[in-house]
């Protein structure tokens, strides 16, 4: 096998191994998504496949949890935090991931919860009614918030995804880029 397939599979598999945690109970907003948009922008050789390999496996999984009628605001903040992925992780650091992750958290948290206020009859539509979603969204639930849960998922999982794939990197030249 030629080394540009051995780094494609194996970026493949982490990023749908990734996916499948989001199968698993766990904690709300506390997942892969926005690792999985980073680490397929920075990993992948061909960046379309950054963007439809990752996107592929979160629909795979969406249809095995179940969709909501806010998708479309997760899908666009997903493919935003691609293009974060494209412009910071070029040379990818510890730093500029753990930047790019929670970057990636706040524009997940502005997107998705302009999208639950924008029509809504819950909230007024105007700027105050904007800003209570936004304060709503940043409320503890059962003695959890939705937006650090999101802020510690997504800096974990960036950890070990780019982590993971760094430690595979030492043990495999193939998977070093010449």
């Amino acid at each position: 096998m030629k080394p540009i397939s051995i780094r494609l599979t194996t970026v493949t598999s982490i990023v749908l191994l990734a996916a499948l945690f989001r199968l698993l109970p766990h904690w709300p907003n506390f997942t892969p998504i926005a690792a999985m948009a980073l680490f397929g922008a920075a990993k992948f050789e061909k960046k379309w496949l950054g963007l439809i390999i990752p996107m592929l496996a979160m629909l795979l999984s969406d249809a095995l949890i179940g969709f909501h009628g806010n998708m479309l605001s997760v899908y666009v903040s997903f493919a935003l935090t691609w293009v974060i992925g494209l412009v910071a992780l070029r040379r990818p650091t510890a730093g500029r991931v753990a930047a790019s992750a929670i970057a990636s958290s706040v524009l997940f948290f502005l997107i998705t919860n302009f999208a639950v206020w924008f029509g809504s009859t819950f909230y007024s539509q105007d700027l105050q009614g904007l800003l209570t979603c936004y304060t709503a969204g940043l409320a503890f639930y059962n003695g959890q918030s939705f937006f650090l849960n999101g802020v510690f998922g997504d800096l974990f999982f960036s950890g070990v995804l780019f982590g993971g794939y760094y430690l595979l990197q030492q043990r495999f030249s193939t998977l070093r880029i010449a």
